[in-house]
């Protein structure tokens, strides 16, 4: 191969060296890996939502200001209050997901201080108050419960983002496959435009000393220091492109500006087999999309299921404690005092001319529509994977066809030279022989190209890794 930087280092890269580059390195493999640890937070977030929650609430107001007092004939007088007024709660709440209820239980203690107080007044100075205990129970009824939904789609989703953080990485490894061939393919046109450009100006010398001894005419010297200078065109312009991919290639998969790349062409092909059957079955049991599709169909069904629940609105509200107030803090718990509590709030659209009605049949005709929508990703989902396992065996049978080629075209040319050179036949039948033997050296790497880029399209599409008979996922079923 042929480097294309002048600088001090030099690594020789496989396709394997550079795959691994770009999932480790690479800025998309570090926004993959940022969208997954991402995904890991809102899962945990979502699992604390049905975790008791300890909390601690507390109000210090402090008042010294005059405020107006209104008297029993209507008018106001100015009062000066300086005053504080403080309250505590310690509570556990507990949210119930089976009926997205919740009960609490919550203990608290409240201080007023009076510090224009007056001696003469019936009323302390200084006051407790408290709940010793009080537990609550706060019950929507023929409600919607979201807790019930978010648990059947967010471990769906979290599920699914890990499987996608695969994908990204099968993807990252396409692209790479795609940029080193970019890159490959720049480096062997430049080494072609090289060795044409030799063989073009030896041809030249060769056609001069012909043409002063008269042994071939001036259209056919001017025919071959015209293809000399499209040589040199040619040798320009695969340089400039060889530098240009290769930045491209260096900024994918974050090589440092030290290192000049040699690629190593990957002719090793690996041997395995694989059937439409065997493809469709790991990528069910694999892919991100398929999980997908369940949860949309869930998502859809939840959209219904809060369509109906905001018919109506019902709460209830019950609550059981023991209260008490007193001079200091210890007289809170002399004797407390029962305090019950219940509430029951309804609201029922008596005429609301089809309003209801109108929301859910949107909802159940957006989850129809979902349903044909998902019943269509399958069969594309199907399709696209039954079209990459049969360009498959193709593209190997290519791949032998091309390499075969490429030797047969590069023994013609030597042939076609070595005849040229004895003035066996003209510069017309070396330049198509010339011709023939670039462009089978092309077939041959594009169909390599193919190969690899269609192998790890086929990874990506199945997580599986036909070549070595394994899982590029397992799940965990610790998360």
């Amino acid at each position: 191969m042929v480097a294309f930087l002048n600088t001090v280092a030099q690594t020789n890269f496989s396709i394997e060296d550079v795959i691994a580059r770009a999932q480790s390195q690479s800025p998309a493999s570090k926004q993959a890996e940022t969208r997954k640890e991402n995904r890991y937070w809102q899962y945990r977030f979502f699992r604390t939502n049905y975790n008791p929650q300890l909390r601690l609430n507390g109000n210090i107001p402090y008042d010294n200001i005059v405020s107006q007092a209104p008297l029993a004939d209507g008018t106001f007088v100015n009062t000066k209050i300086n005053q504080l007024n403080s309250f505590i709660s310690l509570g556990l709440q507990q949210p119930i997901p089976w009926t997205n209820g919740q009960l609490s239980l919550n203990s608290s203690a409240g201080y007023f201080n009076n510090y224009n107080h007056d001696p003469s007044s019936l009323q302390p100075k200084e006051q407790w108050r408290g709940t010793v205990m009080n537990i609550q129970l706060d019950q929507p009824v023929f409600a919607f419960n979201p807790l019930r939904w978010d648990k059947l789609t967010e471990p769906l989703r979290f599920e699914e983002s890990k499987r996608d953080y695969v994908e990204q990485m099968e993807f990252i490894s396409r692209e790479s496959v795609g940029r080193f061939f970019d890159v490959l393919e720049s480096q062997i046109n430049l080494q072609i435009a090289q060795f044409n450009l030799a063989n073009n100006d030896t041809i030249y010398k060769i056609e001069q000393g012909r043409y002063n001894i008269g042994t071939t005419s001036q259209d056919k010297l001017l025919q071959v220091e015209l293809q000399l200078l499209n040589s040199r065109k040619d040798v320009a312009q695969a340089r400039l492109d060889t530098e240009t991919r290769g930045l491209l290639l260096r900024s994918y998969i974050g090589l440092t500006a030290g290192e000049q790349l040699k690629l190593i062409l990957p002719e090793t092909i690996p041997q395995f087999e694989v059937s439409v059957e065997e493809a469709v079955q790991y990528a069910r049991k694999n892919r991100a999309a398929y999980i997908a599709f369940e949860r949309r169909r869930l998502e859809a069904a939840r959209e219904v299921a809060q369509a109906k629940g905001q018919r109506w609105q019902t709460n209830l509200s019950a609550s059981y404690g023991l209260n008490n107030n007193g001079l200091i803090v210890s007289d809170i718990y002399q004797n407390p005092q029962q305090q019950q509590q219940f509430n029951l709030t309804l609201s029922v659209p008596i005429i609301d001319w089809g309003r209801n009605r109108s929301r859910v049949q949107t909802a159940l005709a957006n989850k129809k529509l979902n349903d044909y929508i998902i019943a269509q990703d399958e069969v594309i989902f199907e399709q696209e994977i039954m079209t990459q396992v049969g360009n498959f065996e193709m593209l190997r049978l290519q791949i032998e066809i091309t390499k075969k080629s490429d030797e047969v075209a590069q023994q013609r040319y030597n042939v076609a030279q070595n005849r040229y050179l004895i003035g066996k036949i003209d510069i017309t039948n070396l330049n198509i022989a010339l011709t023939e033997k670039d462009t089978a050296k092309r077939s041959y790497i594009a169909a390599l190209k193919s190969f690899w880029t269609s192998y790890y399209d086929l990874r990506r599409l199945t997580l599986y890794d036909f070549a070595n008979k394994s899982l590029l996922y397992v799940p965990n079923t610790e998360d």
